[in-house]
């Protein structure tokens, strides 16, 4: 990492560096920069590309004050509420049964260290019991009720 002072040709220099680096040199470089562990979900690509940006940030400076304040003035000014985020996914224990009403039937499904089973058949995937379920393509946890239906234009969800 060039220093604060670094001129343009070593801040190049390093940039180019970061194709060299893999995937444990790229995290140990972003928790040097960022001083917090890097997210365990980021690909090598979007670690080059977070380490590049604060590299460059560091030796040519980041936002300047007014363009901060500028930023959060738009963000108060926002009409409406924000979009609440996505709640975590439900983790399913070994030995869960779950339960959905489909065609008059009530159908139970035990969940499995490696799938699932229904009517005494084994499934990869929560999609592919409501598939063998309803003969049609659904999302397996909306399915089951585990993830809330987004609001549509269109009308409400179909059952």
């Amino acid at each position: 990492m060039p220093p604060r002072s670094a001129g343009r040709a070593e801040l190049a220099e390093a940039l180019t560096g970061l194709g060299s680096l893999g995937l444990e040199e790229l995290r140990a470089e972003w928790r040097r920069l960022n001083r917090t562990p890097c997210p365990a979900c980021l690909s090598p690509d979007l670690l080059r590309r977070g380490i590049a940006h604060r590299m460059q940030e560091r030796a040519m400076g980041g936002l300047s004050a007014a363009a901060r304040r500028q930023i959060a003035s738009l963000a108060r000014s926002v009409d409406g509420p924000l979009p609440e985020a996505a709640p975590p996914p439900v983790q399913l224990r070994p030995g869960t049964s779950l339960l959905r009403t489909w065609g008059g039937r009530t159908h139970t499904v035990l969940v499995g260290e490696n799938g699932f089973e229904h009517e005494g058949r084994r499934y990869a995937s929560l999609s592919e019991v409501a598939r063998a379920i309803t003969g049609a393509h659904w999302s397996g946890p909306r399915f089951f009720g585990l993830r809330k239906l987004r609001p549509s234009a269109g009308g409400g969800a179909r059952d």
